[in-house]
């Protein structure tokens, strides 16, 4: 196994052995002031984000894990290989500890560190990037910016020449705790899901990239817990799916305004206990998955286009028989490119789960389970090209490589790691045009 550690903008190595000053955990603290813009934070210690606890932030497992105080390398080799093309694909990870930018290897997944980490102390946990790949949006996981109770999301130029990032502003989420954010389809607008404060709002992109203030809310309730907000393919529609209220809302959505309006029905309800977390589309748009954080799995969902509107189909376990889904929390979903399989992933059972889609109905049957190399997977990305899937394991400080099967689904490490504290986000993005 081959263990990359990352190179901070300082020149130091940084291991990953000692604990930093602070608890990361997947949640917030409230009393969080906004630290500036843009600046790149050196990163020592501070494994958490301010002082608190009102935990106010996105619920699962806690990150945890050492903090990334600076130090002589803790383990492995030196540096991520040879430097990758600068038309190499980049990897843009987010956590506790801040934005890091990699160039990727897409024969055996090894990272190449290229920047980071940049705002740690906004807390930046989910990011996202436009379709143009030109900007790239994180939300900062706050229960107060600016005086504000609220957290917000930051917006950063992706730089052409390099895929380098470069701070544009800041704008508030609307809500507490934002947990997960999205461009709708054209890029002109991001809609981001407030876990803390119960909410969703829609925040208009500017031409300089530049996020304005919010152009409409929908509150649920604190107790909603909000999760995931999300455009359908055709960016007609939206929907945010409610951890705490076993729901996912529907919405219109218009493109030209950003405004939502509730569908008729305004709701999907699912069964008390499902605990609806992250939602992706099938690439045909005639279905959806949504994985269900507590309950330990995925519920098919039909799709009608024409009103935005998912209907439950069947349900299945993320886990191997025998296991209990009380001790484990799954968290994110994705369809392979093919269409032909579905991945979720395992926290506490530590595995991304696979499965095989009936191309008529969209249902899954499993067909395994790979461990992900590491603890919490609190998030993983799988290649446009379909052939590789990098996991970001939060509680062991690691992003780890996976070659794809795309015959059969299966998963095979490629025995590539990489060292980065409590990764929750990773993403992967062909170079911007230039």
């Amino acid at each position: 196994m081959q263990r990359t550690l990352f190179w901070l903008a300082a020149g130091l190595w940084i291991g990953c052995g000692s604990s930093g000053a602070g608890t990361a955990r997947d949640g917030t603290s409230s009393g969080i002031t906004s630290g500036g813009g843009g600046s790149m934070s050196q990163g020592n210690g501070a494994g958490g984000n301010g002082t608190g606890s009102s935990g106010t932030g996105s619920s699962g497992a806690g990150a945890g894990g050492s903090g990334a105080g600076a130090s002589s390398a803790s383990s492995g080799g030196a540096g991520g290989g040879a430097p990758q093309p600068v038309g190499a694909p980049l990897v843009y990870v987010g956590g506790h500890e801040g934005i890091f930018v990699f160039r990727l290897d897409e024969a055996d997944g090894a990272l190449s560190p290229v920047q980071g980490p940049l705002d740690a102390e906004m807390n930046p946990t989910f990011l996202a990037v436009d379709p143009a790949r030109g900007r790239l949006f994180a939300v900062n996981e706050l229960g107060e910016v600016d005086g504000e109770p609220s957290g917000a999301v930051s917006a950063f130029q992706i730089r052409p020449e390099d895929g380098t990032l470069a701070f544009i502003n800041r704008a508030s989420s609307k809500g507490q705790g934002p947990a997960h954010l999205a461009t709708d389809r054209s890029g002109r607008f991001v809609l981001v899901a407030n876990y803390g404060g119960g909410t969703a709002a829609v925040l208009p992109v500017g031409q300089d990239g530049a996020l304005g203030q919010a152009v409409d809310e929908a509150s649920f309730g604190r107790r909603s817990r909000s999760h995931h907000a999300v455009t359908d393919p055709a960016n007609r529609f939206a929907f945010v799916t409610n951890l705490g209220l076993n729901t996912i809302a529907q919405f219109t959505f218009d493109a030209a305004t950003g405004r939502m309006e509730p569908s008729d029905p305004p709701t999907l309800a699912l069964p008390a206990g499902t605990t609806p977390r992250h939602l992706d589309f099938h690439p045909s748009g005639r279905f959806a998955y949504v994985i269900n954080e507590s309950s330990g799995s995925i519920t098919t969902l039909s799709y009608d286009p024409e009103r935005g509107t998912l209907s439950a189909v069947a349900t299945v376990s993320t886990l191997p028989d025998g296991v209990s889904a009380e001790e484990n929390a799954c968290a994110e979903v994705q369809v392979a490119p093919s269409g032909k399989f579905v991945y979720g992933s395992n926290r506490g059972h530590d595995s991304i789960a696979i499965f095989a889609v009936a191309p008529d109905r969209g249902t899954l049957s499993p067909v395994g389970h790979a461990p992900t190399q590491g603890k919490t997977p609190r998030h993983f990305q799988i290649s446009p090209t379909g052939k590789l899937l990098l996991v970001a394991n939060q509680d062991s400080n690691n992003i780890v490589a996976f070659r794809v099967d795309e015959e059969t689904g299966a998963l095979e490490p490629t025995g590539r790691v990489t060292e980065v504290p409590a990764p929750t986000y990773v993403g992967i993005v062909a170079p911007p045009a230039r």
